[in-house]
């Protein structure tokens, strides 16, 4: 397991490197390759004084100002919701799982587009009023469908995700009411409910890196209970699992990251549903493989989104949770359809 972690980590983080160059290269203005490499180890101490500077300084501002803080955002949501999702799959014990069944979108959006319709975006915390309360609505959703979930002092997964699909269309709804209601701000409330990485820079990493830091280190430790979990709770407990504690931490842990990115990106869809079912396809159900996998092909993923958002319709930019459902939801469909022929086979 430790040498399939090594040789398919290693591929995954070497085709993020790639997606990552190229995410800084192009745009409505090109940047060579070579010279992305050379403006960012420019800018290393001790490098900097051996590298020639054979770019124009419009580039390096371009690259370093303007690029890469979105770049390494968009590296941080991705890796945040893919991650996400594998544990919701693997706690839920459902491949359809991803980071919006519990609610939390609706919710961190909820209290977004009330905060936009009523002109309080700058109310209490500054620029940062509208990320700090829709984090605060997307974990209080969080509780709400914990405790709505709660039979006889226990989890239950299938009322977990029947509260979470409650939650997700009654704060949804009130979101449509909010832009029905609407007249000024409507696009700002669409752009926001449409997610975006566009005008992000480097504090929104760091509000959102703390999140995706400590939920890694707690939803990696959890891959081998993830593992037992696929053989049903009871024997889970059997072999030593403390069933309902694992449940509690997971899901806690991965809808606290969702509401981190969520509410510095607003929503986008599919990442954590698609990325971890096509992992799961290519390198098998071993949750100690799939999380980590996940935490990166979530960044490629994003990356690679993001990078259509700009360039698709440039210089108009499309927002990037529309891309992630276009890509997304044709491609699902189909690993969808090809499971059922798998399923219809074995039974055959």
């Amino acid at each position: 397991m430790r040498r399939k972690l090594w040789i398919w980590g290693g591929a995954a983080l070497a085709l993020l490197v790639l997606s990552a160059t190229v995410a800084l290269s192009i745009g409505t203005v090109s940047v060579p390759l070579v010279h992305v490499w050379e403006i960012l180890l420019h800018r290393i101490p001790g490098w900097g004084e051996r590298i020639p500077v054979e770019w124009n300084v419009a580039a390096e501002q371009i690259v370093w100002r303007v690029r890469l803080p979105r770049m390494v955002l968009g590296i941080l949501v991705g890796a945040a919701l893919g991650l996400a999702g594998a544990s919701f799959q693997g706690v839920l014990r459902n491949p359809l799982a991803d980071p919006y069944t519990l609610g939390v979108s609706s919710g961190a959006s909820a209290g977004a587009a009330f905060l936009i319709l009523f002109g309080l975006q700058l109310a209490w915390f500054g620029m940062w009023t509208v990320p700090v309360v829709a984090f605060g609505t997307g974990a209080l959703t969080l509780g709400a469908v914990l405790l709505l979930a709660r039979t006889d002092g226990k989890l239950r997964m299938e009322t977990v995700i029947l509260s979470g699909v409650v939650m997700q269309a009654f704060l949804g709804a009130f979101v449509s009411l909010m832009v029905a209601l609407s007249k000024q701000v409507i696009n700002e409330i669409l752009f926001w409910t449409m997610g975006s990485l566009a005008l992000r820079g480097w504090s929104y990493s760091l509000v959102l890196l703390p999140y995706l830091a400590v939920g890694t280190l707690v939803l990696l430790s959890c891959g081998r209970a993830m593992n037992v979990f696929a053989l049903g709770e009871k024997q889970a407990a059997h072999l030593g699992v403390n069933v309902e504690r694992t449940k509690l931490v997971v899901l806690v842990a991965a809808t606290l990251m969702t509401a981190a990115v969520v509410s510095v990106s607003g929503v986008i869809a599919f990442v954590g549903l698609l990325v971890p079912h096509l992992l799961r396809l290519i390198v098998g159900p071993d949750y100690r493989l799939l999380l980590p996998l996940s935490l990166v092909g979530g960044a490629i993923y994003v990356l690679c989104a993001d990078t259509i958002a700009r360039m698709a319709l440039s210089p108009t930019e499309l927002p990037l949770g529309v891309v992630t459902a276009f890509m997304g939801a044709p491609f699902f469909a189909y690993l969808l359809r090809r499971s059922r022929r798998g399923d219809r086979g074995q039974a055959g």
